[in-house]
């Protein structure tokens, strides 16, 4: 039985030629798509050939219309091959059920082997010549400056357990996911962790015995690098969103923060003092800006 395939890339082209001329050549059923040439699935072509069966013909009006490629043809038709079905293109050389037919066909899949060893050899060549300038492909390993930095960050942070989980994802930008990520890289162990707790109104817990409270006054301001920068503003509500919200900021009328800052010691003042400045100027060159801060503690000469 000989059954035939038409096919166009567009509605706009007409179908009419092929079919008639396979028709002509005998075709008791046609099977017609119209889809690009370069698309794998054309569910005509996919009927077709289940429904073939060996002693069949397949009869094509030209050969690019059934293969998207050189190799894509080759593989077709050794599978018809296989299965004992012949292949007939009314346009070209091509008749598996005849020898010479089948000698002209294993040419063309010898060429599209021919061409696949010199993308390959071509591929190779140009990693040689990349390996030896020193360049390396695939994705870089380790991670970045500013991501080891960030890293470094999130362990300092998950070890005191003074933050929840939450918090340390806010204040650092990142989802809890890459936080995990971070603290295997260091080498931290990830257990329960245990989030800070708010003590109940009249009562003192374990924790809360002899925490203080400091109001301290900041005074910061934040500008563009350059005059083609416009980081100042975004800069300013991550300070204000993911830095200063945790110390119960509020806005003075003279433009200074009213900071309310835990501490058991006043070295533990300083350091969170200093790690809060150093958070606020990173957060501002992350943006392409530069700030200016200085903090002081409320009633006396005590500063930062």
């Amino acid at each position: 039985m000989k059954l035939g395939y038409a096919r166009v890339s567009t509605r706009d082209q007409n179908l009419d030629l092929q079919v008639d001329a396979l028709k002509r050549a005998g075709c008791e059923r046609i099977y017609q798509d119209v889809a690009s040439g370069s698309k794998t699935e054309r569910p005509a072509l996919a009927e077709l050939l289940g429904q073939l069966r060996a002693g069949d013909v397949l009869v094509i009006w030209k050969l690019d219309r059934m293969g998207r490629s050189l190799a894509h043809l080759v593989e077709l038709v050794g599978d018809l091959v296989t299965r004992k079905v012949g292949l007939l293109s009314l346009n070209d050389p091509i008749d598996t059920t005849s020898a010479q037919g089948r000698l002209v066909f294993n040419l063309f899949a010898s060429l599209a082997e021919f061409e696949r060893e010199l993308i390959r050899e071509r591929t190779q060549a140009g990693l040689s010549a990349a390996r030896a300038r020193g360049r390396v492909g695939g994705r870089p390993k380790g991670l970045s400056s500013q991501a080891e930095a960030t890293a470094m960050a999130a362990e300092t942070l998950y070890r005191e357990r003074r933050l929840s989980v939450n918090a340390i994802t806010q204040k650092l930008h990142v989802s809890k996911s890459t936080l995990y990520s971070y603290l295997r890289h260091r080498g931290v162990k990830i257990g329960p962790y245990e989030r800070p707790h708010k003590a109940r109104p009249g009562t003192q817990t374990e924790a809360s015995r002899g925490i203080m409270t400091a109001t301290v006054l900041l005074s910061l301001r934040i500008e563009n690098n350059s005059k083609f920068v416009r980081g100042k503003k975004r800069a300013m509500e991550s300070i204000e969103r993911y830095l200063l919200k945790g110390y119960a900021a509020k806005l003075r009328p003279s433009g200074e923060y009213d900071l309310k800052i835990p501490y058991r010691t006043n070295d533990d003042l300083d350091k969170t003092m200093d790690e809060l400045l150093i958070e606020i100027a990173r957060e501002a060159d992350l943006r392409n800006c530069f700030s200016e801060s200085e903090a002081c503690l409320e009633g006396t000469d005590r500063s930062w």
